[in-house]
């Protein structure tokens, strides 16, 4: 059950998160300016953030299958009809469409680990299924430059949209409900978990972690190419290889939580290694040192390595019965400032530099750091 979660949110995520790793393509084929180009790359997340609520309800009440089934399939059509667009403001809308639906893997996946793995259990489950997101982007940093050189930005949405379709019909064979005495477990809540501080907080971190993340995934390639001349490709790989480790970081990191049974003092800890990596990156790109492109790969990994705590956390807080709302308006917290941040970010490095859109990301780390809800933390062993 596991594998096809993972599977589903890997292959939707070539899509929904892979497509600015050929943003010097988006940039040639529409012709557009660097923040626009970042709008269009990140469209997916304007129907993400409307949807995932949604989608987690639908969970809660009907089950994995049928969500993964129906939302990574419909991703599948839209990304195909995309492929033959070129107005630029109907591509956006229908990247947005195309997001509204494959949204359903972010929080089925998720889903399944509180149902299935007891928790002490949880922590190396949700670094696996983590492993998705990592999974999916380092496919996209690997196929989708070069398909880009070969076939344009019509091969890559072709690539992505037989991607999600052979994933979601997978989904919609073989996903089941757990056994009894295992979903037990899962019964529903009758008070909301948000009466509790400590959730509304990881939520908070979690939107303040994104600001980073988005920074070097969105604009790291194109850093790579415009300021250190880099060729397309090689700077997609690169973001592969760093890709393929923060998959090992995430199943690491979750092993340690679980070994710890804490999931917040290994985020804070997390946090100021992130801390340290940025202002390193900071340092490289405003000099023009090699020390950038170094430091942008390390910063791919360790922007999203803290991730799958912040999530797991937030569906423990709210029991398995909220965990799809839960979980959904977690990802919906985290779209909302993607989106919010790309064009912002987009713009400051145009006015002023990469080292300044890096600095900003740096900046949000750091008030993250009171935020993190550490006080009262019980072991989860």
């Amino acid at each position: 059950m596991l594998a096809l979660g993972v599977n589903a949110h890997a292959s939707v995520t070539l899509g929904l998160f892979g497509l600015p790793v050929v943003m010097p393509e988006i940039l040639r084929h529409f012709n557009v300016s660097l923040p626009v180009g970042g709008l269009i790359g990140n469209a997916p997340a304007l129907g993400i953030l409307c949807t995932l609520v949604a989608w987690g309800a639908l969970a809660d009440r009907y089950g994995e299958r049928l969500v993964l089934g129906a939302g990574v399939g419909l991703a599948a059509v839209i990304f195909a009809a995309v492929a033959f667009v070129e107005d630029t403001w109907a591509v956006i809308g229908l990247l947005a469409l195309a997001g509204a639906a494959g949204s359903a893997a972010m929080v089925g996946g998720g889903r399944i680990v509180l149902r299935w793995f007891r928790p002490p259990e949880r922590g190396l489950a949700m670094g696996v299924r983590q492993v998705s997101f990592t999974l999916g982007m380092a496919v996209a940093a690997f196929a989708l430059p070069p398909m880009a050189q070969a076939y344009g930005l019509t091969g890559v949405l072709l690539l992505c949209s037989g991607a999600s379709l052979v994933a979601a019909v997978l989904a919609a064979l073989f996903l089941a409900e757990p056994p009894h005495q295992i979903g037990a477990a899962g019964a529903a809540r009758a008070r909301s978990p948000y009466r509790q501080l400590a959730l509304w907080r990881v939520h908070a971190t979690s939107a303040l972690h994104v600001v980073p993340q988005v920074v070097v995934s969105t604009y790291g390639v194109d850093c790579l190419v415009r300021l250190y001349g880099w060729d397309a490709v090689a700077a997609g790989r690169l973001f592969g290889v760093a890709a393929i480790g923060g998959a090992v970081v995430r199943v690491a990191v979750g092993r340690w939580s679980d070994r710890t049974g804490l999931r917040m003092r290994p985020l804070l800890l997390l946090t100021l290694w992130c801390l340290a990596v940025l202002a390193l990156l900071v340092a490289g790109t405003y000099t023009g040192t090699a020390l950038g492109p170094a430091m942008i790969a390390v910063a791919s990994v360790t922007t999203v390595a803290g991730n799958g705590l912040a999530y797991l956390s937030a569906g423990e807080l709210a029991g398995p019965g909220w965990a799809g709302k839960v979980l959904g308006t977690h990802n919906t917290v985290q779209n909302s400032v993607s989106l919010a941040v790309t064009p912002l970010a987009g713009a400051l490095i145009l006015s002023t530099g990469y080292w300044a859109g890096f600095a900003a990301g740096a900046a949000a780390a750091l008030l993250s750091l009171p935020v993190i809800p550490l006080r009262g933390e019980r072991s989860k062993r």
